[in-house]
């Protein structure tokens, strides 16, 4: 099974796993904003504002995979794989804003606490912990694809949310200090965009066509060098075509010799770069210092298809 064909499986087996989040999500959402509202506790209620935003941003995720499942067409050549890269940088972006909110509101409830009916508080927090759990499992098994680990995120911090919530509810009853409620929304907000800003500024490297975070280019040259045939390289790029998919393109200076050998060094260099970097794209042009006849330096190869201009 190649990349492409990897990438596809992993979207089917997490497509069942997105619905099935997205349902309990909405469900666990409406029972803490009315437990919220009732018990009167802000921890609460931006556990329920956040599951708002997870239930959009799970749609959002289920979208994307759905449409990043669309073959390629003339104007599209790369498919729409990066329709789930710009919805886990919205997710980001969403959960910038809602941690943001949850700070305000704590700061208004610090400067006066209310009371809280922390049985209904912890009751409720409960219910949507064992919620959060049981996404969690369903959400683990696609965490290689970016866009399912933004909704990934999106439940993890849901489940510190509602055990911060019954962690203040029972500091409450113990210690009778309306404070902790909003002090504890706080800390889950800080959290919540410590993972928000990691996810928005992975998805703009991805955008922007940053080297992987996991691929080092001069290992790759090094590596490339090695290979029997090749003297040298230049306009080497690396990039993320979408979360597990990446590509390469590169000038190869080879030695002046047949066709055929050259293009063996091509489909060289392309294993290589597979088996020892996970780089299944690859667009590679060799070069030679003398090419009278015009042949070798006009080879391409493109994955495992080789061409001659």
């Amino acid at each position: 099974m190649d990349r492409n064909e990897n990438h596809v499986h992993h979207n089917g087996a997490s497509e069942g796993s997105l619905k099935l989040s997205i349902a309990i999500v909405f469900t666990i959402m409406v029972s803490e904003v009315i437990g919220g509202i009732i018990s009167n506790s802000l921890a609460l209620l931006g556990d329920a504002g956040h599951m708002l935003v997870d239930g959009l941003a799970l749609v959002l995720s289920l979208f994307a995979m759905t449409l990043a499942q669309r073959p390629a067409t003339s104007k599209n050549t790369y498919g729409f794989y990066r329709a789930e890269i710009m919805a886990a940088l919205a997710n980001g972006v969403l959960l910038i804003l809602i941690s943001f909110y949850i700070f305000y509101e704590a700061y208004q409830r610090f400067l006066s606490p209310p009371a809280v009916k922390t049985p209904i508080m912890l009751t409720v927090a409960v219910i949507g912990l064992i919620a959060n759990v049981v996404m969690i499992f369903l959400l683990r098994a696609g965490h290689d694809s970016l866009n399912v680990r933004a909704a990934f995120w999106h439940v993890a911090t849901d489940t510190l949310s509602s055990v911060g919530v019954i962690a203040a509810g029972i500091l409450i009853l113990v210690t009778g200090l309306r404070v902790i409620d909003p002090i504890l929304a706080a800390l889950i907000s800080a959290v919540i965009l410590w993972g928000a800003v990691r996810l928005v500024f992975e998805s703009v490297e991805i955008l922007f066509e940053a080297v992987p975070r996991h691929i080092r280019l001069d290992e790759v040259v090094k590596a490339i060098k090695e290979i029997p045939g090749v003297k040298d390289l230049h306009d080497t790029h690396i990039w993320t075509i979408t979360s597990g998919v990446y590509a390469l393109s590169s000038h190869l200076t080879i030695q002046d010799q047949a066709v055929s050998d050259s293009t063996e060094i091509l489909a060289a260099v392309a294993r290589k770069l597979e088996r020892d970097f996970g780089i299944g794209h690859t667009t590679l042009q060799a070069e030679c210092d003398s090419c009278p006849s015009g042949f070798v330096c006009g080879i391409s190869q493109s994955g495992n298809n080789i061409e001659v201009h």
